[in-house]
């Protein structure tokens, strides 16, 4: 017995020892990994580099084991970016900005939201220069906006206008027996279409023209204010890719000069008329100029929505009923708070939680004011927590809308059949079930088909409510379409254009106070097990390990299939997985 005890004692007194060694570890590190006090010398150039992903809202993880063991995510936050661009407009150490990205990591309406906060820099006064060796077309938009523009002189601009592929499955599940049993309303719900048939039906066809022309008619326009270049002449440079080199580029004043980096060096320091000091767009917001300060007392709540929509608690990538509803309930409760902005990135998604936080949004309504702000989606689930806004604010080029819902779920009764395998229930009651191995039959259907009904006419009376139109104009604009920002504001979907800064503008006005300060939610946090959850190869999750094995276009498609098996209840979700090139 007192062999056995010794032996306990010495095994919990190696796993205390263990602990104390790692704790050890931990303080070390953090002393050792503390950053340094950055410091905006004179003379300083902002350099924007927007390569890695760009989020609504993306708080820095504050907790000593994510800095000490650098498990931090690599993301930008886009409320950071904007305000960093703010301050250094009065900011008498920047003498201007340098726009040098590889890529940009930001949706469509983020990427317009940088330009537009660009276009106020230039009027201070000061420059913004952009080089690259090669801009993809959403790069070259948002350079577009600079002064000047430079080339590698073997470098291309990807200029061809925009296109979107959506891939279909029909052909494949009959070869190999698994399909997706779909039951759905609206025409224009095609979330489902590529499993139901082979090619884009022409309900199809017609809304993705139509809110790509809306789109690219944003795009063309913005480029041809910047660059002086009609929107015609924009037109036919796509058409026959006349930016595919830079002799091409710039005989079409796409751009303003054709040299190499060492010689966009040099002009930035004739511009600045000494040598600049080059700071980073992520030290300039580390050295704190991502957020505006203010000692007021009033607040307004801005509360991220951003994910697809799952019923649950959620987090900062997935907008669940239970994180998002507890925010709203805090900013309902704040005194201080006087009216709440709610900023919608969403596809949509779980139509259950939707509903919930429909419901907790119309409840802090009666409260204080609620503006809504769209950023790049705000549609199907989106649409349906934003529609009871006392104002919807959207960009030109937000998807939103997609006022529909669907079931779909997976079969595999025709593989089963080929490989042999016989299914056979046994039930102690007639109701309607469902199984993987058999073919959907008739009453289940009619159970799901009056489910998603029911949710429809649900979804519908609410954006009638809301917007003030009658059942019938939503339904006309509804079955699932998917409209642009622009369109949104010509068929009564969103109030007026505009960004974040433009909703808060407008929440200010409605609360009726003249000095204000921002108060961002949820707050996200995470647990042990989600901050040592990374590999021996360094990458931080299975995602970022998947997305390097096989590839960025791939894991997209993976990504695709994903969605569809982690499906539960019926769907209010944007009609596909919506690449825009």
């Amino acid at each position: 017995m007192k062999f056995l005890r010794n032996l306990l004692a010495s095994i919990l007194g190696f796993f205390i020892s263990l602990f104390i060694l790692f704790c050890f570890f931990l303080l070390i590190a953090a002393v050792a990994g503390g950053e340094e006090e950055i410091i905006v010398k004179q003379n300083s150039v902002l350099e924007l580099d927007l390569a890695k992903q760009i989020k609504d809202y993306a708080p820095k993880d504050t907790s000593p084991i994510a800095q000490a063991l650098d498990l931090a995510d690599e993301k930008l936050s886009l409320n950071k970016i904007l305000n960093a661009i703010d301050n250094a407009q009065l900011d008498d150490n920047i003498k201007g900005i340098s726009i040098k990205t590889n890529a940009v990591g930001a949706g469509m309406a983020q990427t317009q939201a940088i330009r537009k906060k660009l276009e106020e820099f230039k009027e201070s006064g000061k420059f913004i220069y952009a080089y690259n060796d090669v801009y993809s077309q959403k790069n070259y938009y948002l350079s577009s906006v600079a002064d000047s523009i430079f080339l590698n002189p073997v470098g291309q601009i990807e200029f061809s206008g925009l296109s979107s592929e959506i891939l279909y499955y029909k052909d494949f599940e009959d070869k190999y027996g698994v399909k997706m049993e779909v039951v759905r309303h609206g025409k224009y719900k095609s979330a489902v279409e590529p499993f139901l048939e082979n090619k884009m039906s022409d309900a199809n066809r017609e809304q993705i023209t139509s809110f790509l022309s809306s789109i690219w008619s944003e795009f063309t326009s913005n480029i041809s204010k910047s660059r002086n270049i009609s929107v015609e002449q924009l037109n036919t440079i796509a058409d026959n890719s006349e930016g595919r080199n830079a002799d091409l580029a710039l005989k079409n004043k796409l751009i303003d000069g054709v040299i190499y980096q060492d010689q966009y060096d040099e002009k930035l320091k004739n511009v600045v008329d000494s040598k600049p000091n080059t700071i980073s767009l992520e030290d300039y917001i580390k050295s704190g100029k991502g957020r505006i300060s203010s000692t007021a007392k009033d607040k307004i709540a801005v509360i991220y929505a951003q994910g697809e929509i799952m019923y649950g608690e959620g987090n900062e990538d997935v907008i669940g009923q239970g994180m998002i509803n507890r925010a709203i309930k805090k900013a309902v409760k704040d005194k201080r708070v006087k009216a709440i902005v709610l900023r919608v990135n969403s596809p949509g998604g779980s139509a259950l939680a939707s509903e919930l936080i429909w419901r907790e949004l119309e409840l802090a309504k009666k409260e204080k004011p609620l503006i809504v702000s769209m950023g790049n989606l705000a549609a199907s689930g989106g649409y349906y927590i934003a529609c009871n806004a006392d104002l919807i604010v959207a960009e030109p080029t937000t998807i939103t809308g997609s006022i529909g819902v669907f079931g779909a779920l997976p079969n595999a009764y025709e593989l089963s059949k080929k490989m042999g395998i016989n299914a056979e229930q046994v039930s102690t009651n007639k109701s309607a079930s469902y199984s993987l191995f058999e073919p959907m039959d008739k009453k289940f259907y009619d159970v799901t088909k009056e489910g998603v009904e029911q949710i429809y006419t649900t979804f519908v009376n609410r954006v009638a409510t809301g917007r003030k139109m009658t059942f019938e104009k939503v339904d006309a604009i509804a079955q699932g379409r998917v409209w642009s920002g622009k369109e949104a504001l010509e068929n009564g979907l969103v109030d007026e254009l505009g960004g974040l800064q433009d909703a808060i503008n407008i929440a200010v006005q409605y609360a009726e106070v003249k000095d204000y300060r921002i108060r961002n939610f949820p707050n996200y946090k995470k647990d042990i097990k989600d901050m040592l959850n990374f590999s021996p190869f360094g990458k931080v999750n299975k995602e970022e390990i998947i997305k390097e094995a096989i590839g960025s276009e791939n894991y997209e498609l993976f990504n695709q299939i994903n969605r569809f098996k982690n499906m539960e209840g019926i769907q209010a979700r944007m009609p596909y997985i919506l690449q825009i090139k």
